[in-house]
């Protein structure tokens, strides 16, 4: 290795080898997992197909990979670094990416979620984001439409390609990415992956679990025994995660933001969801109002919608590409809302944090600001 400049060039090489003209890298290369003083490189390389045959005679080729990772430590907080994972010089194995600061300082974060569909949106919004230039990204879930099949996180990959090569990507567990090995294979998070948290500066991220194992109903279930299951069929994982968050709260209380996502908002302005709403918060209580978190974002219902309640910003940020839901039904707590596609950047300063929803036409749809937190 040699350092030219603060710049780092990282050799890496690939491991398999491709009939010539083949791209050798079939996902990737993107950044995971960043921190101060380190990050998790990761990128695919296709290992197989496989050939499926419907009874009506079609058929389909389904791709196989391999996943690479390197966790590269020990470097400088704030620095920009070279990458380049073949190591021959050519742009497809080359990225960039800019560690974390370990002091108090200003920065820029981005937020969108419930990109499952609607590909070509789901390209605009990310393009909009690349032009904010944001330090990092935070999906809070519903990545793609069936965790289970590969050839959907083809396309997400493709299209966050120019994003995560560059920029850190986390990620919130949805409904739609079913406990789905392949989430796991693709991301290095932080903790256990379900449930982890994160910190820049004096800024505490917690992202969330909000659906638990993927389980298939019983049909023999019907009526109240099919209510029970689906209510009590993950309530130890659950409130294991509850008590986890309790003391993650707890032992950062000195942190000047928290910023919580889970995927499954706790206030809904979409009729048919709003009972389930209640139930979770009736679940969760008062564990974030308590610990005075500031904002919590999540996605799930497909428009932006802006609650408070007891000093809490609740945050539905779920217009990433799938197809808008209506919002018909609005709540006490509701302070803004708007049936379109959009994202966030939130800009945290020394004592306030601006959080900033713009829509796919580049439009503000909303401005607000919360304060650090003092303990």
């Amino acid at each position: 290795m040699r350092i030219i400049k603060n710049t780092l060039w990282i050799i890496l090489l690939a491991t398999i080898l491709f009939a010539q003209g083949t791209k050798r890298i079939a996902i990737g290369p993107y950044l995971q997992n960043m921190s101060y003083d380190g990050v998790t490189i990761c990128w695919s390389t296709l290992a197989g197909e496989s050939k499926i045959t419907a009874p009506d005679g079609k058929s389909v080729q389904i791709p196989s990979f391999q996943q690479h990772q390197i966790r590269l430590a020990r470097l400088q907080p704030n620095t920009t670094y070279q990458y380049d994972v073949l190591g021959d010089g050519s742009a497809e194995g080359k990225g960039t990416f800019t560690t974390f600061p370990k002091k108090i300082q200003p920065f820029r974060f981005a937020v969108l979620g419930d990109t499952r569909s609607r590909h070509k949106i789901h390209q605009k919004i990310v393009n909009m984001i690349i032009k904010q230039k944001p330090m990092f990204v935070v999906n809070t879930g519903d990545l793609v439409g069936n965790g289970n099949d590969i050839q959907e996180w083809q396309t997400f990959f493709q299209i966050n390609h120019e994003l995560m090569r560059h920029t850190p990507y986390f990620s919130v567990l949805g409904n739609h990415e079913k406990d789905s090995k392949n989430y796991f294979n693709f991301f290095d998070l932080p903790g256990n992956e379900h449930y982890y948290f994160f910190s820049v500066g004096d800024a505490l991220f917690i992202v969330l679990d909000s659906e638990g194992p993927e389980h298939q109903t019983p049909a023999y279930l019907q009526g109240s025994a099919r209510e029970a299951f689906w209510e009590k069929i993950d309530l130890a994982y659950l409130q294991k995660e509850k008590a986890w968050v309790e003391n993650v709260l707890t032992l950062n209380n000195q942190a000047g933001f928290i910023f919580v996502f889970f995927h499954k908002p706790l206030f809904s302005i979409k009729k048919s969801r709003v009972a389930e709403t209640k139930m979770r918060r009736k679940f969760w209580g008062d564990i974030f109002e308590r610990h005075h978190v500031q904002v919590i974002l999540n996605g799930h219902d497909h428009h932006y919608h802006h609650a408070f309640s007891g000093g809490t910003h609740y945050v539905t940020t779920a217009g990433g590409g799938a197809g808008l839901y209506d919002t018909d039904a609005l709540q006490p707590e509701t302070v803004k809302f708007k049936k379109i596609e959009h994202f966030m950047t939130v800009d945290v300063g020394l004592e306030n944090a601006t959080l900033t929803a713009i829509d796919i036409n580049g439009e503000i749809i909303e401005k607000f600001t919360v304060k650090k937190r003092r303990e």
